[in-house]
């Protein structure tokens, strides 16, 4: 990326934001829960695997007293333990109920949703198929939910190689991050293969995976360049890009505004679109804008688009904890 002086060469922009554009109610609900956990029991509270996929979000959860670690065998035992919004497979739970972890669920209730929706159709004696990607932490932690056969596959081409029991006895259900845009070629191609096949409506696919995705391809119609802020692990973030990239408009993914490289605004760029991932709080995004400005003359727009109001409850035993001064304040908007 570009280094050196930064200095504005007079010229203006116009900065499109998304609506809707960052954090969804699962991820606020996951953070939420982290922060009303260190205000209950103090300083360590561990957590498996990143809360959210979001170094800002990790590192300053860390600065607090959270400890993030991969598997549940390098927490003490007894210690007071978070699983992240993605969910963890049926051995991560009997792992801590064996190291007697004083466990936290911060699993997404629509993941959860999801892993509820396979066991039922694993009793039925259905083959199911994931559609996701092998390797997310969700997909670990749903083909660890559900007993019997899952097949997981993402493409459309891998729906003709799909070897299962019974034609007539076969279901779905998809990874949350995943949007109707994403699914709908393969939930059709397995349609078509397999008349029979059951899954969950298509309005039970994550509501915040759509709209972002929605208001990008809105956006994409008006702009010249597309910022997504996000991390560069996280599913949704990857595909925002992807949706620019696919109406031929310059797009980058940036976890931070010091990841904006200057030589992005050449001439022709008049407008830039700024959205961010589920996962991204809006401070980084008021972040960039600021960095924006060191090089242009920046006004401001938020285009019409879904006004969320989805807000999911907390567990019982954090939901009369106060969030702390100190928290609010780390996810407060505004420029550094």
């Amino acid at each position: 990326m570009a280094s050196g002086p930064i200095e504005s060469n007079g010229g203006e922009i116009k900065v499109v934001l998304a609506q809707p554009r960052g954090f969804c109610a699962g991820v606020e609900r996951a953070i939420d829960i982290v922060e009303r956990a260190l205000e209950k029991y103090g300083a360590p509270v561990y957590v498996r695997h990143e809360i959210v996929h979001n170094k800002y979000v990790v590192e300053t959860l860390r600065e607090r007293g959270a400890i993030f670690v991969e598997e549940v065998d390098e927490i003490p035992t007894g210690a007071v333990t978070v699983f992240s919004a993605h969910g963890v497979s049926k051995k991560v739970e009997d792992g801590a109920l064996v190291r007697e972890l004083d466990v936290i669920d911060a699993t997404c209730p629509l993941v959860t949703k999801v892993h509820k929706e396979g066991r039922r159709y694993a009793a039925k004696g259905y083959d199911i198929v994931l559609i996701g990607h092998i390797g997310h932490p969700e997909v670990e932690g749903t083909l660890g939910q559900i007993p019997g056969t899952v097949h997981v596959l993402s493409e459309v081409d891998e729906v003709e190689k799909l070897e299962v029991s019974d034609r007539d006895r076969v279901a779905f259900v998809t990874q949350t991050t995943l949007s109707v845009n994403d699914t709908k070629d393969v939930i059709a191609a397995l349609k078509e293969r397999f008349p029979n096949i059951i899954g969950p409506d298509t309005r039970d696919i994550c509501y915040a995976t759509q709209n972002r995705q929605t208001a990008v391809i809105a956006m994409a119609k008006q702009v010249d360049l597309l910022l997504v802020v996000g991390a560069h692990n996280s599913s949704n973030s990857n595909r925002l890009r992807e949706i620019g990239e696919n109406f031929d408009i310059p797009s980058y993914l940036i976890e931070d505004a010091s990841m904006f490289d200057p030589s992005w605004l050449t001439d022709n760029v008049k407008t830039v679109g700024v959205t961010a991932g589920a996962s991204a709080p809006e401070k980084l995004v008021q972040q960039t804008i600021e960095r924006l400005k060191n090089y242009r003359t920046v006004s401001v727009e938020t285009l019409d688009g879904v006004e969320e109001n989805i807000h999911f409850k907390l567990p019982r035993e954090l939901s009369d904890v106060p969030r702390s001064e100190d928290a609010m304040k780390a996810w407060a908007v505004g420029a550094v």
